[in-house]
């Protein structure tokens, strides 16, 4: 595992983005994915089940350099799949987010990588690409490759799997699979990466000679 900064992630991107792409095509989805999770630990421990981890002060850590290796992240949808996790949340339940709720530098750090990776890997900042683990796990994308909606087990289906489902904040308090103002955690998590893509869009148009 090894700590990284936004501009390796770039670069890590930009030298998977061929073998990703082709490896989510020839596993029957239309473009590449990136799965947000937590990693049901504590605040510093690392997973190398995820491609990305990030600890409770907002650091980066890469458990491998080819986002188009598989690892076990994502139930049948790890090809093609980028997984980021959080590192918390060991004890979180649906009513409360226990002693390791996810931090503002860690939502904030989380927007920021989902932002390089849509960036740097073609990937337009919504939910038929980017989805939290409770999204996926409900088929919130209509992305049914390889199993089917019999198959759904997130907060709207039994929710053996609601990563990220809330994060515990004044934008989303509280768990509501069904909520449609924006403050589930997936909403909240992908217009902060749109945020964050917009800026450094504009900040490097102003950093152009006139």
């Amino acid at each position: 595992m090894k700590e990284i900064t936004l501009s390796d992630l770039r670069q890590i991107a930009m030298w998977s983005k061929p073998d990703l792409w082709e490896a989510a095509n020839e596993a029957g989805h239309e473009t590449p994915k990136v799965y947000l999770h937590w990693t049901a630990g504590s605040y510093q421990g690392l997973f190398d089940d995820y491609h990305i981890n990030i600890t409770d002060e907002g650091r980066i850590y890469a458990s491998t350099e080819d986002l188009a290796e598989v690892l076990a992240h994502t139930w049948r949808r790890n090809t093609g799949g980028v997984g980021v996790a959080i590192c918390g949340c060991y004890d979180a339940t649906t009513w409360d987010l226990g002693s390791a709720p996810p931090t503002l530098a860690q939502i904030e750090a989380m927007a920021q990588a989902v932002a390089v990776l849509c960036e740097e890997l073609g990937l337009p900042i919504k939910k038929a690409c980017v989805l939290t683990h409770g999204e996926a796990a409900d088929i919130e994308d209509g992305d049914t490759a390889g199993y089917g909606y019999d198959d759904a087990y997130g907060p709207k289906n039994g929710c053996e799997k609601w990563d990220l489902e809330y994060l515990g904040t004044p934008e989303s308090p509280a768990y509501h699979p069904y909520a449609t103002d924006g403050s589930r955690g997936g909403d909240v998590l992908r217009g902060k990466a749109i945020y964050w893509r917009n800026k450094w869009r504009a900040d490097a148009e102003r950093a152009l000679p006139e």
